[in-house]
């Protein structure tokens, strides 16, 4: 007699939660709108991106921000649990319709609102607010101001600062928004550069985790 054990793999879980944050305030016209959300479908296109939110099960989502009290998740939480689904979020995100054009930019309220996001993903090891601005805060509570309360929550807040004029966007990115372990500021010198500094940052982000397990 024969007895045959049936052995199940085991579950992955999930190992990044990514957030994306993306500028709608008055300073990003349609067609500067249009080359973000264009940009970050390509830029999960990637292969390399996308094999990263496949091998660890990824959840992602995308908050649209601007002035106070005008931040959303247009997007929630998608599980990317083969490449069909990456895809299928790269098609969404190209069709996410704009829902504010006229209103400040309130980047501690952003980073506010996305922090709370994260309590639907509670579970992923790792959890990273990716923020895409063209400007300074100059409305609602300060973004330094958010640094406690995220790393409380371990969240890393990365940035892609879109450099439009003389202010070094970076430069304040890296003392007043970006925070966490290992956190970057990526610059895209002017929208054009926008969709290759992206691909770049989602690489960046999306890979380490694999990277760290594989050591």
């Amino acid at each position: 007699m024969c007895i045959y054990f049936l052995i199940s793999a085991p579950v992955q879980a999930c190992q990044l939660a990514l957030l994306l944050a993306v500028d709608v305030s008055g300073s990003v016209d349609r067609d500067e709108y249009r080359i973000q959300m264009d940009g970050l479908a390509h830029a999960l296109r990637d292969g390399i991106v996308a094999d990263a939110l496949v091998e660890q099960e990824a959840q992602v989502g995308l908050v649209q921000w601007t002035g106070a009290s005008r931040q959303k998740q247009t997007i929630p939480w998608t599980p990317m649990h083969s490449h069909r689904d990456v895809l299928a979020l790269a098609e969404r995100i190209e069709n996410d319709t704009r829902i504010w054009r006229n209103y400040s930019t309130a980047i501690g309220e952003a980073l506010a609102v996305s922090r709370t996001a994260f309590g639907a993903v509670a579970y992923c090891t790792r959890k990273v607010i990716d923020v895409s601005g063209d400007g300074v805060s100059n409305e609602g509570i300060e973004p330094a101001e958010q640094r406690v309360a995220l790393n409380d929550a371990d969240i890393t807040v990365n940035a892609i600062a879109i450099e439009t004029d003389d202010t070094d966007l970076t430069a304040y990115f890296f003392e007043n928004v970006i925070t966490g372990p290992g956190a970057f500021v990526v610059t895209a010198q002017g929208f054009e550069d926008y969709p290759e500094q992206i691909k770049r940052k989602l690489q960046r982000e999306t890979i380490r985790q694999v990277t760290y397990f594989a050591e």
